[in-house]
């Protein structure tokens, strides 16, 4: 498992937080009176918005510390838990859980494929799994935290590898996001052209974790400066769409279990 990346709601980190909060958002539907688990949960807003609509739900990270926070954190909120473990797999029996989610997580794990397919298994019946990972085709530059990170058709691929029952969606986003996107792409390929020598992708992840930080949150400030509409999109301003896949920003995976 990579180090910690965590999506953090302030203001120049918005528009990262809002694209993932619409994975939970959208989840909702799914959820509504449902046993579930979210995998990779970090710091859990998300998996405390989910809460309000689940019947119960468990949020499972690597990290112990992120757990034990989330629990003091989280207290009050029921039919919600935290179990610590690393993935895969996943420490729970066959059929344990109606719906599965796993947002932003899947790239930064090395055995993939057995990932899903825990996920699989521990599905009952008839249940859900919904993933959302970045699109490597949008992907400018290597970010040290990912082990992977997939296109459309390697996922595709991997799916139909396990006989599962599944659909692809884009995650894109109105003309704001991809304004934001823009100027943030402008942003990385000038520090991009500083690395004549590539070191970006030949260096080991951990000795780019520290100075890959400190270079997205000075970007991500600056656009807030650069961007008025930074701080304004919400999670409406993003969408789900069935065509031209490759030029969206996440893959959102929905799959389900056979029924016996």
């Amino acid at each position: 498992m990579s180090t910690h990346e965590r999506a953090h709601h302030d203001e120049a980190n918005n528009v990262t937080y809002q694209r993932c909060q619409y994975a939970y958002e959208f989840a909702q539907a799914f959820i509504q009176g449902k046993k579930v688990l979210d995998v990779g949960c970090g710091n859990a807003y998300g998996t405390a918005l989910m809460a309000g609509y689940a019947q119960e739900i468990v949020g499972l990270d690597y990290d112990n510390d992120t757990v034990e926070s989330n629990k003091a954190t989280y207290k009050d909120i029921k039919n919600l838990s935290f179990r610590q473990a690393a993935i895969p797999p996943i420490p729970f029996d066959d059929s344990s859980f109606d719906v599965i989610t796993a947002f932003q997580f899947i790239e930064h794990i090395e055995k993939r494929k057995e990932f899903l397919k825990e996920c699989l298994r521990v599905l009952k019946p008839g249940g859900s799994l919904l993933v959302t990972t970045p699109n490597a085709k949008k992907s400018l530059a290597r970010n040290p935290f990912h082990v992977h990170e997939y296109t459309f058709s390697e996922m595709d691929q991997e799916l139909k590898s396990l006989g599962a029952n599944f659909e692809l969606k884009g995650l894109n986003g109105n003309e704001s996001v991809n304004s934001y996107y823009a100027e943030n792409g402008k942003f990385v390929r000038m520090i991009l052209k500083w690395d004549i020598f590539k070191l970006h992708q030949r260096l080991p992840a951990g000795l780019l974790t520290k100075p890959y930080n400190l270079i997205t949150n000075l970007m991500r400030n600056r656009l807030k400066e650069s961007v008025s509409q930074t701080s304004g999109i919400s999670t409406k301003d993003f969408f789900l769409q069935n065509d031209d896949l490759d030029q969206c920003w996440d893959i959102y995976l929905i799959a389900s279990k056979q029924s016996n």
